[in-house]
């Protein structure tokens, strides 16, 4: 009977989509950079927008594709180190779906990180976006990108958006 328990249990479990931002030792990829910082070390803030796609249409508005969407942060400083403040999730309408950090998350030079939108999360939308702020010392010009990657039928497809400074300190 026990047997049947577990094996139900672990059916079950296995059937829920994983977290695509959890390592294969199953740590949260953006957690070990999460700290509490004094604010006061960030004579430069930002804030950056970046567009992204988790669906797009094709062939009409009535139909749509699926995308995988990934948030690329990169420190391109040599010496200094790069705090981001929030990260948060926008959809279409421009309601806010989900803030990623509660803490500011602390990119040393050259470091960087990402977070993955799964392509079966459909909450944003065509129009969805990221706003990130983070500060420095000085400006350190971190790169905000989004890659999206899906596939229709047979045929594959990748592009690529660039984060836009809305908001500089």
């Amino acid at each position: 009977m026990q047997y049947y328990l577990f094996l139900a249990v672990a059916i079950l479990v296995s059937c829920g989509i994983p977290n695509p931002n959890i390592n294969t030792q199953g740590e949260d990829i953006i957690e070990s950079h999460l700290a509490f910082t004094d604010k006061s070390v960030q004579d430069y803030r930002d804030t950056v927008y970046i567009p992204i796609y988790s669906d797009i249409y094709s062939e009409s508005r009535l139909k749509s594709t699926l995308l995988t969407a990934t948030l690329s942060i990169r420190s391109t400083s040599l010496k200094d180190t790069t705090y981001i403040n929030n990260i948060d999730y926008y959809n279409t309408k421009g309601d806010l779906v989900k803030s990623f950090i509660d803490r500011t998350l602390v990119l040393e030079p050259m470091q960087s990180i990402d977070y993955v939108i799964d392509r079966d999360d459909n909450t944003g939308g065509v129009g969805a976006n990221f706003i990130v702020t983070w500060g420095s010392s000085r400006n350190t010009q971190p790169l905000f990108q989004a890659v999206m990657i899906g596939r229709s039928g047979q045929h594959g497809l990748a592009f690529m958006t660039e984060g836009v400074s809305i908001k500089r300190k």
